[in-house]
């Protein structure tokens, strides 16, 4: 065997071991759930904005359980003991002007405030109150029956990802 041979078979077997072996791994802490945390409750939220759109709290209610249980390795409760004990309610809802060309209206904006309550029943000093909000523009020549058929899938879906984020986030 030669010298250079030897070299090679040498290289080649570090290689194969470097690959074998050592791993590149990266990632996001995005869930913080504590170990002790296994259940969490979702309520029903209601609609507490002047104007309300029907389907907007039920969609939020069922889109937030279903991303927690899709996302997290927590188990779903309608009971008072949930270690998670998540309610709210839609705020505020409405529309206002915000692009004017001459002497009219060219852009809208919709506008959906929640309002979230969370309840740690483990930890208390973890309880919060916050506001998330989602806006979205849209052509002044539509209704808003046309922007809510059209976007009212984006706008609930951007609310509970804002509201599990608030929840669940460690940013």
């Amino acid at each position: 065997m030669t010298k250079r041979m030897f070299k090679l078979l040498v290289f080649l077997f570090a290689c194969v071991w470097l690959f074998s072996y050592a791993t590149c791994k990266y990632g996001f802490k995005d869930v913080s759930i504590p170990q002790e945390v296994k259940t969490f409750r979702v309520n029903y939220f209601e609609n507490k904005a002047e104007y309300k759109n029907p389907q907007l709290s039920p969609q939020i209610t069922e889109k937030l359980k279903q991303k927690i249980i899709g996302t997290t390795r927590l188990r779903q409760t309608n009971e008072d003991e949930a270690h998670y004990d998540i309610s709210g309610y839609v705020s505020q809802y409405f529309t206002s002007s915000t692009g004017i060309t001459g002497a009219s209206t060219s852009l809208n904006r919709l506008t959906a405030t929640f309002h979230l309550i969370f309840k740690n029943t483990l930890d208390e000093t973890k309880n919060f109150e916050a506001d998330v909000t989602y806006s979205i523009d849209f052509d002044a020549n539509l209704s808003l029956s046309q922007v809510e058929q059209s976007k009212g899938d984006e706008i609930s879906r951007n609310l509970t990802d804002a509201i599990f984020n608030k929840i669940f986030s460690n940013w």
